[in-house]
């Protein structure tokens, strides 16, 4: 079968890391998440947890606020992200995979055999996945529901030549809430599946 990609963008708490995982036991293909992490930090000297707090913070207001002066966050981002996308490309040439979120839609605008996903979920279900599976006290979760999906709107505006739109670069559009996890990874595997194995 010929090589393949999927990229999987997900708002935070709609469980898209968890669907692909599942997506990519189904398939039988690699997933890739905080492995591009790791490998960041080994590409570029930084420890793992200052390239986890700094990724997708890319010309947020936030993080122009939280280092007003500088100090080097900016191009710190920049070459993370610069780092992160030559990763995505490389794991994107070497064998089928599903790749889990850091503009990897994006940054294989290019490639024909790419399908790229994007996981959403109401709000109220949002909520609920903080409190019942992740754990996460109510004030805590909203809080990150909102300073979460800020950044990522942030990163993926900074970073995708100023798209503004959800819809860009994107070919399915999952509601999360409306079928189990396993149902909407069985669904989507199937339309990865009509897509590209022969």
């Amino acid at each position: 079968m010929e090589k393949y990609v999927v990229t999987l963008s997900r708002q935070f708490a709609s469980m898209g890391r968890v669907i692909a995982q599942k997506m990519s036991k189904e398939l039988a293909i690699e997933y890739y998440d905080r492995d591009i992490v790791e490998e960041t930090s080994r590409r570029t000297g930084q420890p793992v947890p200052e390239i986890s707090s700094r990724e997708e913070q890319g010309g947020s207001i936030f993080s122009n606020h939280k280092y007003p002066l500088g100090m080097g966050l900016i191009s710190m981002q920049e070459e993370i992200f610069h780092v992160q996308s030559n990763i995505i490309r490389d794991l994107a040439n070497q064998s089928s995979c599903i790749i889990v979120g850091r503009c990897a839609d994006y940054v294989l605008r290019d490639i024909p055999r790419c399908l790229n996903i994007y996981v959403y979920a109401p709000y109220e279900a949002r909520l609920k996945n903080c409190t019942e599976l992740l754990g996460m006290d109510e004030k805590t979760a909203r809080q990150m529901i909102r300073e979460v999906d800020r950044v990522r709107d942030n990163y993926r505006l900074h970073y995708c030549g100023g798209i503004r739109s959800v819809l860009a670069h994107r070919d399915v559009m999952i509601n999360s809430a409306r079928f189990s996890l396993d149902q909407t990874a069985h669904i989507l595997s199937g339309i990865v599946k009509e897509a590209f194995w022969d």
